[in-house]
């Protein structure tokens, strides 16, 4: 049986929308306020509102909100910044490009995200900033990482490309992902989970200061027309792509219970599956489901995606070559055998199909064709 399954469906799920969006791509067509603009605007304050932050800046992309992040604290040569290399590159491409070195340290073998213990040991007198990354809809360890930042008085910049929605319920610390460190950076690329059509980004922060450096730099270095105060960048969100966003935003929350649960049904189906690991949750952090990543034993998981791939099951391996092994970052001379955790998933992850609209039928097709070669 043909299940015409979809890594992401996204004409299926704008479908449901799509008299909401043609609505909003009217609006701008009637106003032309095609580059910043009302729609704009009001993205803004309504993303605000989502997320209880006090400051949203719109820019063009999540690398561009990166970027702004990081020159608004002027991380720049001589000045290093602590991540990990288990991400897309767009987290460690950034420093390298502001001239900085990106100092990476390895994550948890079971949620994926950065070792607070690791970032603590890597921390020196040059450490400028600490990005973890919410990866794949969870949230890294922020009571550890916030103890740190504290502790040290380092920044932290929260990579929330793939956590926005998420929150964050510790021992001592809450709030929702990209909001509890001093900035916090997102993608609107049309797979994430709230998506555009085309590219987009931001920067939130409830720092008032941090906010205004933000907007400077991300129009020419402006914030009055033509005094360039400091050299900034040319990154803004256009009319049509907010118009876009504020409809999506409308259906975020359930757009998020449609993934855990097809997330839940795939934690049913292999359950009992010998050498298939489900994603761990983190007990402290809601998962959105960005991504569904599994862990493949014995490996077997490269054999595994040609069989899903034979079947029509399209996968994805995220991320096949960790930072500190990528030639681009060669210069820095990282240790190969210093990142083993990272090493390791890069070898056995495997991620599938998760998105709006996957059916429980379709999930059972899957489930079974991955079964019947694992056992």
């Amino acid at each position: 049986m043909n299940q015409n399954i979809q890594m992401v469906d996204l004409i299926g799920q704008h479908a449901k929308i799509q008299s909401e969006l043609e609505h909003a791509m009217k609006r701008v067509m009637e106003t032309g306020a095609f580059v910043k603009g009302p729609e704009v605007a009001a993205f803004a304050e309504e993303l605000a509102a989502f997320t209880g932050a006090q400051h949203v800046i719109p820019c063009g992309n999540g690398t561009d909100a990166l970027q702004i992040a990081l020159m608004a604290l002027g991380v720049g040569p001589g000045d290093e910044v602590i991540t990990t290399g288990f991400t897309f590159i767009s987290t460690v491409e950034v420093v390298a490009l502001l001239g900085a070195t990106p100092i990476l340290v390895d994550v948890h073998p079971d949620t994926f995200t950065i070792d607070p213990e690791q970032v603590r040991a890597a921390i020196t007198t040059r450490t400028k900033a600490i990005v973890p990354v919410h990866l794949f809809g969870q949230m890294a360890d922020m009571d550890a990482l916030m103890e740190i930042s504290d502790a040290h008085g380092i920044p932290i910049i929260e990579d929330n490309a793939q956590g926005i929605g998420a929150a964050w319920c510790g021992e001592h610390r809450h709030g929702q992902s990209g909001t509890m460190g001093l900035m916090g950076t997102t993608s609107f690329f049309p797979s994430k989970n709230l998506g555009c059509m085309g590219d987009g980004g931001a920067i939130v922060t409830s720092d008032d200061e941090t906010a205004e450096r933000c907007r400077q730099i991300a129009n020419h270095g402006m914030i009055q027309q033509y005094h360039h105060d400091v050299v900034g960048i040319n990154s803004r969100l256009d009319g049509l792509q907010a118009a876009i966003l504020r409809v999506k935003l409308q259906h975020l929350r359930s757009y998020i219970q449609a993934r855990q649960a097809a997330a839940a049904r795939y934690d049913e189906l292999f359950e009992h599956q010998a050498g298939v690991h489900i994603p761990v949750r983190e007990a402290r952090s809601s998962h959105v489901f960005h991504q569904y990543t599994l862990k493949i034993d014995g490996g077997r998981r490269d054999a595994l995606r040609n069989h899903l791939a034979e079947h029509g099951i399209p996968s994805g391996v995220y991320y096949p070559v960790p930072g500190h092994a990528q030639k681009a970052f060669q210069q820095y001379e990282y240790d190969p055998d210093g990142q083993p955790v990272s090493t390791e998933l890069a070898s056995c992850v495997l991620s599938l199909p998760m998105h709006t609209e996957l059916t429980t039928e379709q999930q059972e097709f899957i489930a079974g064709i991955l079964c019947n070669f694992m056992s």
